[in-house]
């Protein structure tokens, strides 16, 4: 998984190409252990080097070949090999747009990425788009598996939405019911992405909260939406506290908890999470929330790059919960903070907000990861620290 600083160094590619006997021109392939695929790709595709042009290729009976255009430096894989066989895709949406009479002027308003979610596509769609309707068309036909596309215009930043976190989408093209099931690394999530929120760039933090916790550990999930983190957790054996305040993303939460048959280990509360704050002993806390937007930062903004300005600033962000998270850790116990941090300041700030909160609490803490998560939007990052407090 995409790490800042955990990740094994790649061999030179000279090394590469030397070791496994290839032709210098033969395109390059990750590998990794299977399990461990749809993380690798997605951070794969964070760092920019995924090659969508080509295939996943099986290398063994337990390790698949990723299609990267240059060795990876922040995705831990097992090793770096040429591929003597390279398999093409199938026709991308470019060439399905063009044969639907798009010229290259039109085609260079193509989105270069969506996300599919169980059998919806959610697509960011550029104002010059010629036609988002055949846009969506093409899409249905470039995922067979997909029922519906929707476009995806963001988050919602004023009041109950906000704070709710609603997406803004509206119907591109397919079916009306966009209630789905999508599913990662096991772990099954009900939703209906035109109604809540689900981030495709957070499945690799998703699976790494199911490996770093301990079966039987008390964990306190302070925004658990429809159970994001708390689902990998219960799974992995922790007791979960969850809470949500939306009353969409509660239902699915608790129709998820019993769709991965982990309802016994699922406390869930639709509460405002500093309600139970004082309640809880928890070993493990999850943070995994940076607020709403007053709309300052939306896309072009200058509080894209600073992350504040005059006006436009985040509110109800994670440091504003962090006493009621401290009251609620046990000593020796964990916080996952997440924060979308301007690149100027990363790790700088959220640091800064850790030790005034601890401190001010009268404990110590120590570091014991850091790591980004995804790009939030231009010069700010989507990261979260991991931090033993004493």
């Amino acid at each position: 998984m995409s790490d800042d600083g955990d990740a094994g160094e790649t061999p030179p590619v000279d090394e590469i190409i030397e070791r496994a006997g290839a032709k210098p021109n033969a395109p390059l392939a990750a590998v990794v252990e299977k399990p461990h695929a749809e993380t690798a790709i997605e951070s794969l595709r964070t760092e920019g080097v995924y090659d969508d042009s080509r295939r996943v290729r099986e290398d063994g009976p337990n390790r698949v070949a990723l299609p990267v255009t240059e060795p990876p430096t922040d995705t831990s894989v097992l090793e770096v090999v040429r591929q003597l066989e390279p398999e093409p895709r199938s026709p991308g949406l470019e060439e399905l747009l063009a044969a639907r009479g798009w010229s290259d002027a039109d085609l260079e308003s193509v989105p270069g990425s969506w996300a599919v979610i169980g059998s919806v596509i959610l697509v960011p769609v550029p104002e010059d788009c010629r036609d988002e309707t055949v846009l969506g068309e093409a899409l249905l036909e470039l995922h067979g598996e997909a029922d519906s596309v929707l476009a995806d215009d963001g988050i919602a930043n004023d009041g109950d939405a906000g704070t709710y976190r609603e997406p803004r989408t509206r119907l591109l093209a397919g079916e009306r019911d966009t209630e789905t099931i999508h599913t990662e690394h096991g772990t099954r999530y009900g939703l209906d992405p035109a109604r809540v929120m689900f981030s495709p760039g957070n499945q690799a933090e998703r699976a790494r909260m199911g490996d770093v916790v301990a079966a039987d550990e008390r964990v306190f999930d302070m925004f658990a939406g429809i159970g994001y983190f708390t689902l990998p957790m219960a799974r992995a054996g922790a007791q979960v506290t969850a809470t949500e305040i939306n009353p969409a993303a509660f239902r699915y939460l608790l129709e998820n908890a019993v769709l991965n048959d982990v309802a016994d280990r699922v406390d869930a509360y639709m509460t405002d999470c500093r309600e139970l704050a004082g309640e809880i002993d928890a070993d493990r806390v999850v943070m995994g929330y940076y607020g709403s937007s007053d709309g300052g930062d939306e896309p072009g903004s200058s509080a894209e790059s600073t992350g504040e300005s005059e006006r436009g600033t985040r509110t109800n962000e994670a440091h504003a919960f962090l006493p009621d998270a401290l009251e609620a850790l046990v000593p020796g116990g964990v916080i996952h903070y997440h924060e979308a941090t301007p690149e100027t300041r990363l790790w700088e700030r959220p640091l800064e907000r850790l030790e005034t909160a601890v401190a001010d609490a009268g404990r110590t803490f120590e570091v014991l990861e850091r790591h980004r998560v995804k790009s939030h939007s231009a010069g700010v990052e989507h990261v979260v620290l991991d931090v033993r407090v004493a």
